[in-house]
């Protein structure tokens, strides 16, 4: 089976416990150090077998084939790309069911990472998911004070709408925002806005 690594814990020298996110579900398992075992990392897109043990409830990460990107190679580009894949871990680890969803989405993403700003590729991408999860706020009353917003917009985390003079933070052009929200296109925002939306997405999912 396929899936994205997105959590690394090293125990015992240099064993591992390794979360992977898969088509439909989440693994915990476990992989013994060994000359023969190529090199795994956070992020990286993996083929793998499951052993189950019979002295533990993890099981045993086997048969891995690194998946590799064509932009494996950018160390930039990698950065960013395991920043965004971790945060899946702290938003996904507790969850009983996850369908294909996450896999999809981070799997197209990759894709993505290395035709345009991968910072606006992550941002298209995580405006999928709060919609997906129902949490995706079109309706622009702001979070601090429920009035209406008219003007000007800023953004929390989560993405959650504000007043600029409520949160104190820089306001987002609203029709950008609004092809954002829509069209799941970041076209229209400049630079900087998408530099503002990622530091709000490494907050947290």
């Amino acid at each position: 089976m396929k899936g994205f690594i997105i959590n690394l814990n090293r125990v015992k020298e240099e064993d591992l416990i390794v979360t992977i996110l898969s088509r439909g579900s989440l693994e915990t398992l476990y992989r013994f150090y060994g000359a023969r075992h190529g090199t795994i990392n956070l992020g990286f897109m993996i083929d793998y077998e499951i052993e189950p043990s019979a002295k533990s409830t993890i099981g045993r990460l086997k048969d891995v084939i690194h998946i590799g990107y064509k932009w494996i190679n950018n160390r930039e580009l990698l950065g960013l790309w395991q920043n965004f894949t971790a945060l899946f871990y702290k938003h996904l680890k507790d969850s009983e069911s996850i369908g294909d969803f996450y896999f999809d989405l981070l799997e197209n993403a990759s894709q993505e990472w290395n035709r345009q700003n991968p910072k606006r590729v992550a941002v298209e991408a995580y405006v999928k998911l709060l919609e997906h999860e129902g949490r995706l706020h079109k309706e622009m009353y702001c979070f601090l004070c429920s009035a209406k917003i008219e003007q000007n917009i800023s953004l929390l985390r989560a993405y959650l709408p504000t007043h600029e003079a409520c949160s104190h933070s820089y306001s987002i052009n609203a029709k950008a925002l609004h092809e954002l929200y829509e069209n799941k296109s970041s076209f229209f925002l400049d630079d900087k806005e998408i530099d503002r939306l990622w530091n709000l997405l490494m907050e947290g999912l």
